[in-house]
Formats: structure tokens, sequence, C-alpha cells
């Protein structure tokens, strides 16, 4: 066998090798992937309770409001009745209720602005009181599929508005009605009462950098 022989054998012993490497690779995988696929089947499988879900989002990272308020545009887009209130807010634009009314989606808006805006105490508590009885009536409509509280947390922490009215009105909501509360620090109370809840961290935030809230990205 001349050199040139060699080589090729070379090459060839190579390739098989390489190609029976790369097939032991796609066994193992095909494998690992099989036992996820069982363990995900099983998992769909338990899971077949069917119930009005709370969701609550909270942490102290951006974006709490923007999760929510994408469920609430996802259950519209499959046909189902939303509404929202919106604590902590002012009367300057909001994209997501721009579009949102535009489907038949009703709103509730405390309007006040921050609480460091206002720097009234009693002001803020009527604000929050009067939103909250829409609230209240949104979460007792059997004909409202998913209501989005936002930045409720703030409601309790400040003691605007009481815990065990707010805990009540949670509970005693229709049994197939979905909710979502976001805002930062939520009460324990609430998270108990949560079947999912997602904590939202900072890792950087642009305000830190002086970029300031931009149309269409951060409101």
């Amino acid at each position: 066998m001349n050199d040139e022989q060699t080589n090729d054998q070379q090459a060839n012993d190579q390739q098989a090798s390489d190609q029976q490497h790369d097939d032991i690779k796609q066994q193992r995988h095909q494998a690992r992937q099989q036992r996820l696929k069982q363990q995900v089947d099983a998992a769909v499988s338990r899971a077949n309770t069917e119930k009005g879900l709370m969701l609550v989002i909270t942490g102290n990272g951006k974006g709490k409001s923007t999760s929510g308020f994408g469920t609430v545009a996802r259950a519209v887009g499959h046909g189902l009745t939303a509404a929202v209130v919106q604590f902590i807010k002012g009367s300057w634009d909001c994209g997501e209720r721009n579009l949102l009314a535009q489907h038949g989606v009703p709103f509730a808006v405390m309007a006040t602005g921050f609480t460091w805006d206002t720097q009234d105490k009693a002001a803020d508590i009527a604000a929050a009181k009067q939103v909250w009885q829409q609230a209240e009536a949104f979460l007792a409509d059997p004909a409202i599929d998913l209501v989005l509280l936002d930045e409720l947390t703030y409601m309790l922490s400040y003691h605007y508005l009481p815990l065990e009215q707010v805990e009540r009105a949670i509970v005693n909501r229709p049994a197939g009605q979905h909710l979502v509360i976001t805002g930062r620090a939520c009460h324990r109370r609430l998270i108990e009462l949560a079947d999912t809840v997602s904590e939202v961290q900072s890792v950087k935030h642009a305000f830190d950098a002086g970029i300031k809230a931009q149309k269409g990205i951060d409101w």
C-alpha cells in the first residue's frame, strides 16, 4: 500500500470514527429528550383541573405591568372578555389602554399619578377607594373572564385599601374568572392566595443611566 492509499485509508477510518461518534451523541440526545418528553407528558396528564387562575407579577424589575397587559391581550385575542383597573396612574397617555379599549376592554383608572407627585394622602386614599369600587364590580361580574389589577400592591403597602376587603373580593369572585395582580412588594397574603407568582428582578434599567422613559417602550 503506497502513501496515498495509506492517507486515504486513514481519512476513511477517521470519517467512520467521527460518524460513529456523531451517532452515539445523537442516540444520547434522543434518549435524554425521550426521558424529558415522558416527564412533560406525565405532568400534562396530571394537570386536568380547570379554574379561574390568580397570577401575581411582582418584584423590583421593569415589565410587571407589561406582562399583565400581555396576558389581557392574549385573552382578548382568544375571544375572552377582560377588564382593567389601573392604580398609581396619572391621566397621561397609555398605549395599552389606547389599544385594548378599541377591543371593548373597560378601564377604571385611579388617575392621581404617583404619591410623591400628589403629596396628599387623604386625596389618594379617596381616589383609591373610588376606583376600588369599580374593581369590586369587575370581580363580581361572571361575564368578565379576566381582570387585571395593575399596581394594586401599592394600595396595600400604603394602607390605602383594607387588606381584608381586597381579599374578600378576590376569594369571592366567580369561579372561572382569572385575575392578574401586578406591583412591587406584593403582600404575602395575596401571594398565598395566588396560583402562579412571578418575580421580576432588575439587572439593568435605562433610567438609571439617565435615559428618559420613551413612548411606545416604557409607556
